[in-house]
Parts: C-alpha cells; sequence; structure tokens
C-alpha cells in the first residue's frame, strides 16, 4: 500500500464488479438479514421492493471483499516493482452509510474507491488520517452504495 504523500485526491479507480444471484441473496440473508424480501421471491414481490433483492449489509460485505482482494493486488505489483509497501494502520470508522437504492438478483454491481481527504494524524505521529468514499453502481449507471471510511495511514517521514 501506498503512503499517506503519495495519496491523490479523486483519483477514483474500480476495485471490482460482482452480480448478485438469488442463491446468494437468500444465503447471505438466512445467516445475517433474514427479512422476507430477501429471502423469498413471493414475499419479496409482495413488499415494496417488488422483487428480491439483497441484504444491503450483503452489498458492504461483498464492497469489503472486493477492497481486500484489490489491496491484495495492489501489494503484489508494488512487490513486484521492488517499491516500499506500507503497512496500513486500523480504521477509526465509518459515516454516511447509504443504501441509495435496491439491488435485485442478477444486477451486477461496479465498486469503486476515491480517496477524499488525507491529513496528518493529530494524535499518532508518523500517521496520516486517510478518507475514502467507497460507492457501488448498478449496470444502469445508478448508484446504489455509497460509505465514506477513515484509515490510518503510516506517513513517509514526520
Amino acid at each position: 500500500m501506498t503512503y499517506l504523500e503519495d495519496i491523490r485526491i479523486g483519483a477514483r479507480r474500480e476495485i471490482g464488479r460482482h452480480t448478485f444471484t438469488a442463491e446468494e441473496i437468500k444465503s447471505f440473508a438466512s445467516r445475517y438479514d433474514p427479512q422476507p424480501f430477501h429471502l423469498d421471491e413471493e414475499a419479496a414481490a409482495r413488499s415494496h421492493f417488488g422483487r428480491l433483492c439483497a441484504s444491503g449489509w450483503h452489498t458492504a460485505a461483498v464492497c469489503m471483499r472486493l477492497l481486500i482482494e484489490d489491496r491484495k493486488r495492489q501489494v503484489a505489483a508494488m512487490q513486484a516493482r521492488g517499491e516500499p509497501v506500507a503497512a496500513w494502520g486500523p480504521s477509526p470508522g465509518f459515516r454516511d452509510l447509504k443504501w441509495l437504492k435496491p439491488v435485485y438478483a442478477g444486477d451486477t454491481i461496479t465498486f469503486e474507491t476515491e480517496p477524499v481527504e488525507a491529513r496528518p494524524s493529530q494524535s499518532r505521529p508518523g500517521w496520516g488520517v486517510l478518507t475514502l468514499r467507497h460507492t457501488g453502481t448498478n449496470q444502469h449507471g445508478e448508484i446504489v452504495y455509497s460509505i465514506l471510511v477513515s484509515a490510518f495511514v503510516p506517513r513517509r517521514s514526520v
């Protein structure tokens, strides 16, 4: 991963895509969000969604998996080029989680990440705080998911 000084604000990039199937929507929902419109097509048809849709938590979990896979690819590429890899710290949290539109069975969501703020940490010398916006957009070009997350990122120098 990169150091705080290497972050380019506004440099949006795709981290991956995922197509949500009815089977996986039901499987996730049965374990983590067992609401009728996530579990049963007939119940979903009678709901305000009109058809089977994924849990928002399912959408968030897929985004997280794709972020981790993307980071692994980035680290491998940096190591192959002989570049130093910065070990990012923990996340102090997130805000503005939004599920803007339903994710229906058969939808393909493209997930992107964009740095929106990078600043030195006031409480941790040698570290910065990076804020990123992660979004998911369906095949119709509609944003269905958005979240702002923060992470501690090491600085090259203090």
